[in-house]
């Protein structure tokens, strides 16, 4: 039986409101109290608690905010970060060198990636995440998307998997070798395995599945079909890359003689039940329809600067109501998986822009939270208010980084973004994060597991690749 928390007298705690347009969007109050209970929100609110707790928190020199939503990510990348032969590379280029060591990933690393990579998400504050595992390799042994649940399963974090796919190989015009694509069939046997075997529609879920084709220059245009079908069939969300360079929209016109969110809005994936990756070369139009049809989009700041894409209309997508998240994205193209610099960097990256496009401390924090959780088709979390789920993140404000800024803790931590963990976190009622050690994780030996499994990978491509793949 889960144990009831109280968080006693918050410096800032920030309840959120369901509209980033709202005039107060963090919805903030000083002092009072949180009361969580089997796994629930109880009551949020500036007035006293009255009653007891199993487990009482002081957060008077704390932030206290939903858990944030990771809404995009590919675990398995962690095992690749910053490999030199990329560092210089634009997407397509980047691509062709990382498929060649991705097709040689185990099972076995499959499971250690998404552990890493989770952990480190866990560790800046994130509570539900998403991934976007499209590769299967034909050499790794096992069920890839099972291993990830498993690493979600020990941590204690609510997981939604999307079961990606690549159907498109280069020999057919696209651009995935062949041993990491698979055929149709094949695909759409598993995602009734997975959905039948773990996907949980009720309210408080810890796992749903999602469909995630991995992208038009990677998928044929009927497994993006059959996609939205099966989809309709089971009441899952959809999930793919969209826009997200000029590459993208160059092989989209010479190869369907369509743009990218034509190509996929004739395919029947504008709609509200879809979000989408990057969508950084959206038109003012294509922007509107997609908040016309409540469909999602992920920001994925530091992935877009990394591999310089170019940076993504937000402010106007949130002011045409679409759904705005934000993701980390791969860790071979952040390099890390850190929600709280993922938070500044998509501030920061908004004032490269005209200053009315500049974004704020209030809208970046609603769209790590109520943002995403919009986007994951989620109504029970990101939010700290009563009926909710009990997914809190608590950030004291008594740390070097952020002397001289309690005066106002929630631009504090955007602005700043201390590289040190966060103090607590809960999810659906349990801490899982304290004092910035994750519950029950043996992380030296995890790092050893991830390093051990990254290093024999590498060498195993460098026989295969005449480019270096390291410094030394």
């Amino acid at each position: 039986m889960k144990q009831s928390i109280l968080i006693k007298d918050p410096l800032l705690c920030c309840r959120i409101s369901d509209h980033v347009g709202d005039k107060e969007p963090l919805d903030a109050f000083s002092g009072g109290h949180v009361f969580l209970e089997a796994g629930k929100i109880l009551s949020a609110g500036p007035e006293p608690f009255r009653g007891s707790a199993d487990i009482s928190i002081d957060a008077s020199r704390m932030l206290v905010l939903p858990g944030f939503v990771n809404t995009h990510h590919h675990f398995f990348q962690t095992l690749t970060r910053n490999i030199l032969a990329t560092q210089r590379s634009e997407l397509f280029d980047w691509l062709k060198i990382n498929y060649e060591i991705w097709r040689g990933i185990s099972g076995e690393a499959f499971y250690i990636s998404a552990k890493t990579a989770m952990a480190e998400l866990m560790k800046t504050g994130c509570s539900t995440s998403s991934d976007h595992l499209y590769l299967f390799p034909k050499n790794a042994e096992g069920t890839l998307i099972d291993r990830e649940i498993t690493a979600a399963q020990e941590l204690g974090m609510r997981f939604h998997p999307t079961r990606g796919s690549m159907s498109l190989s280069v020999k057919d015009g696209g651009l995935p070798p062949e041993d990491v694509v698979q055929e149709e069939a094949r695909i759409f046997a598993d995602i009734e395995r997975l959905v039948e075997r773990y996907h949980d529609p009720r309210e408080a879920a810890m796992l749903r599945i999602a469909l995630a084709p991995c992208s038009p220059f990677s998928v044929t245009p009927s497994s993006m079909r059959k996609t939205v079908e099966v989809a309709e069939k089971y009441g899952l969300q959809i999930h793919t890359h969209l826009a997200e360079t000029k590459d993208e929209e160059l092989f989209c016109l010479e190869k369907f003689g369509k743009r990218p969110f034509k190509f996929m809005r004739d395919l029947g994936w504008i709609r509200s039940n879809a979000w989408f990756a990057h969508s950084i070369y959206l038109n003012d139009a294509e922007i509107r329809a997609m908040g016309e049809a409540g469909a999602g989009v992920v920001h994925c700041p530091s992935s877009n600067m990394r591999l310089g894409s170019g940076i993504a209309k937000v402010k106007e997508m949130l002011d045409a109501g679409v759904n705005v998240g934000i993701g980390v994205d791969g860790s071979a193209s952040n390099d890390a998986s850190n929600m709280l610099l993922e938070i500044r960097n998509a501030m920061l990256i908004s004032r490269l822009r005209a200053p009315q496009y500049w974004l704020n401390t209030e809208e970046v924090l609603w769209m790590a939270t109520r943002g995403g959780a919009k986007a994951l088709g989620r109504n029970d979390i990101g939010q700290i208010l009563p009926g909710k789920c009990a997914d809190i993140c608590m950030i004291s404000m008594d740390r070097l980084e952020y002397a001289g800024a309690a005066h106002d803790p929630a631009a504090a931590v955007v602005f700043n973004a201390a590289l040190e963990p966060v103090d607590a976190l809960i999810v659906n009622g349990e801490i899982v994060v304290k004092k910035g050690k994750i519950a029950g994780l043996d992380e030296p030996g995890l790092i050893r597991r991830q390093q051990e499994s990254s290093s024999a990978l590498i060498a195993a491509a460098e026989k295969r690749l005449p480019r270096t793949l390291r410094r030394v």
